[in-house]
């Protein structure tokens, strides 16, 4: 039986008024395919390149948003990854979570253990296994070494920062206020840089004796780019995983060379996009938080009408750590 959901949808790109909130009708599960009611929705930063058209949608009209945690309500044919009354998180890069129920590949859901609840995992899945593949699968870090997190106290910055000081790492980090450095501390950073106050290239290379760091992981871009690269050790890895400042200035890879540097931007989907590689990321990322290695309660929660709200207080740097709307 067919249902209505209230969406929330652009027509257009633009400011955060461009979300608009809206009724759809939703069909019966398909073979393969899960019903799932949303309960918590995971907000990150990502969404609002696709509602400013930094990253183009598909098409209009658009259902933004990539994560959230809820509970199946029906399945379709050959469905047995998952059952109606499961408690599942999904984070896949695929639009469509600002609403209140939607279908869903049921092999992409997974199920949340018991011990996390619906709140920590919309507000880690996404960012946490984006956190885990850049500690675990793009540089082979060892114990000891010194790496610089750009904005620290971000959703992803703060799991990174607790995750790669829980693997023995050193962690620099880089943040715009004081408030937002010393959620960074608490985190694990062991030192911190205020960027709108300090040069941050000088003080790493104080801080590491001019030998650089090991990696640089950023999710700025432009803004932090290329004095990024000053920062590293020889052989040292240069990690993009975001620009939320802008686009990255064009590079020779000649500049590379002197230093034996490596420059990388890998994405998400392709370290889980087999269903056996996304369960082993997500049971690595839960018996994190399980144990206590990391913290995910979300630090900003929002009704979900007010996600106009929400949009425009992530896009003027207002929040910090993880942000998710409720029902």
């Amino acid at each position: 039986m067919s249902r209505t959901v209230k969406v929330a949808r652009i027509h257009e790109y633009g400011a955060p008024e461009v979300l608009k909130f809206e009724e759809m009708t939703l069909a019966d599960p398909g073979p393969g395919e899960a019903l799932v009611r949303n309960t918590v929705i995971g907000l990150n930063f990502v969404e609002v390149y696709y509602r400013r058209g930094t990253f183009g949608v598909p098409s209009f009209p658009a259902v933004l948003g990539n994560e959230a945690s809820g509970v199946v309500e029906a399945v379709g044919a050959g469905v047995t990854h998952v059952k109606p009354g499961d408690r599942v998180v999904y984070g896949d890069d695929i639009h469509g979570s600002y609403t209140t129920a939607r279908l869903y590949q049921a092999d992409r859901l997974t199920v949340i253990p018991d011990g996390v609840s619906d709140d920590q995992a919309a507000a880690s899945f996404l960012k946490g296994l984006t956190a885990r593949y850049l500690l675990k699968e793009v540089v082979p870090f060892k114990a000891g070494d010194t790496i610089l997190v750009h904005a620290a106290a971000g959703g992803v910055g703060l799991i990174l920062t607790q995750w790669a000081t829980a693997l023995g790492l050193h962690v620099i980090g880089t943040v715009s206020s004081e408030h937002k450095a010393a959620l960074a501390r608490q985190a694990g950073c062991e030192h911190v840089i205020n960027y709108s106050t300090e040069n941050f290239v000088e003080r790493v290379m104080q801080i590491t004796g001019g030998k650089g760091v090991r990696a640089v992981l950023d999710s700025v871009g432009k803004d932090t780019f290329k004095d990024s690269l000053k920062t590293l050790a020889i052989r040292g890895a240069m990690i993009v995983f975001g620009k939320a400042s802008g686009d990255l200035p064009a590079i020779d890879p000649f500049e590379l060379a002197p230093r034996a540097l490596s420059l990388a931007w890998p994405v998400l989907p392709h370290y889980v996009s087999t269903p056996e590689d996304l369960a082993a990321a997500a049971a690595d990322l839960f018996d994190a938080i399980q144990t206590g290695i990391i913290k995910v309660d979300p630090t900003r929660v929002y009704p979900f009408n007010e996600l106009v709200r929400a949009h425009s207080d992530m896009e003027q740097r207002k929040t910090v750590g993880a942000v998710v709307l409720h029902f």
